[in-house]
C-alpha cells in the first residue's frame, strides 16, 4: 500500500476531436494540466482537422449511458463537464444522467465548431433549454451559442448583460457569457443574476485558438472539483485559458490549438 490519494476526478460528456485540439482530447489534456483526473464518455467520433469537421458520427445512447455509469458508480466524480451532444435524444439522456449526480456540472453547450461546422441539430435546441441547462452549474456559452439558444444578439460589451438575463432564464446556476468574438480586450461575464464578475484579459495577437471553449469549460470543472466556488473557478480557469492562447501553435494548414500545457514548462531564464 502506497499511501497515496487520488486526485479529484472529472468526468467529460463530449465529442473526439480527431485533430486533438478541441473536444475530449483537449478536455482530458487541461484536466491533466491542472492536476485533477480526467475521465471520459464518448458521445461522438468526429473526422476534424485544422481546416475543420470532415464528418461525425455519434454514438448510441445506450453507449453513452453506459460508459457514464461504469465512471460514476464505481470511480465516482467530483465535477461534470459536456460538451458537444448532437441531438435531442443525447441531450435529454445526459441531462438525466447528470440530474441524478451529486457534483457540479459545466455545461458548454457547443453549437458549432471553431470553423463554423454545425455540431447540435436544431431538433436538440429546445432540448438543451429545457433538460440540459436546468442542471447545469455553470454554463459557458459564446455569443454565437447565446444567439442560438436565446435570439438575443451581442454586439457590444454593453449587451452582455442582456445575453446573460436571457442564459439564466433557461434555469443554470450560473452563466459565463464568453465575450471572444468582441473587438477589443477579451472580456467575459460571469454572473448568476445578483452577483456578476467581468473578467478581462488581454487580447493576444495569435490565431491558433481552436478548443478554447472546451478547455474553459473542462478548467472549470477542475477547478470546481478542487473546491473552488464559481467565481474563484471561473477567475482560475480564465487565467488558465488565457496562457493556452498566448502560447497557441500553428498545426497543419489551418487554425491551430490552443496549448494546453502551457503551465506546466519551466520559465525561460
Amino acid at each position: 500500500m502506497s499511501g497515496r490519494t487520488a486526485p479529484p476526478g472529472v468526468l467529460t460528456v463530449a465529442g473526439s476531436d480527431s485533430g486533438g485540439g478541441a473536444g475530449i482530447q483537449a478536455d482530458l489534456k487541461t484536466m491533466l494540466a491542472l492536476g485533477v483526473h480526467g475521465m471520459s464518455v464518448l458521445t461522438a467520433v468526429t473526422a476534424q482537422n485544422s481546416l475543420g469537421v470532415q464528418g461525425a458520427w455519434e454514438l448510441p445512447v445506450e453507449a453513452v449511458r453506459a460508459q457514464y455509469r461504469s465512471v460514476v458508480d464505481d470511480i465516482g466524480v467530483r465535477a461534470v463537464k459536456t460538451g458537444m451532444l448532437s441531438s435531442a435524444e443525447l441531450v435529454e439522456a445526459v441531462a438525466d444522467l447528470i440530474a441524478g449526480t451529486d457534483a457540479p456540472a459545466v455545461v458548454d453547450p457547443v453549437g458549432v465548431s471553431k470553423h463554423g461546422d454545425p455540431l447540435l441539430a436544431a431538433s436538440a435546441l429546445d432540448s438543451v433549454r429545457t433538460r440540459l441547462l436546468p442542471v447545469a452549474t455553470v454554463a459557458t456559452p459564446n455569443l454565437d451559442e447565446v444567439a442560438q439558444l436565446t435570439g438575443v444578439r451581442a454586439t457590444t460589451e454593453g449587451d452582455l448583460r442582456r445575453a446573460a438575463r436571457a442564459m439564466l432564464e433557461f434555469g443554470p446556476r450560473w452563466v459565463v457569457i464568453k465575450g471572444g468574438h468582441l473587438s477589443g480586450d477579451a472580456v467575459d461575464l460571469l454572473t448568476d443574476g445578483g452577483e456578476e464578475h467581468w473578467l478581462r484579459a488581454p487580447r493576444h495577437d495569435n490565431r491558433h485558438t481552436h478548443g478554447t471553449g472546451c478547455t474553459l469549460a473542462s478548467a472549470i470543472a477542475s477547478e470546481l472539483a478542487k473546491g473552488r466556488t464559481v467565481p474563484e473557478a471561473v477567475t482560475a480557469a480564465k487565467a488558465y485559458v488565457t496562457g493556452a492562447i498566448a502560447t497557441g501553435f500553428p498545426l497543419g494548414a489551418g487554425i491551430g490549438p490552443v496549448n494546453h500545457t502551457w503551465n506546466l514548462r519551466p520559465a525561460s531564464p
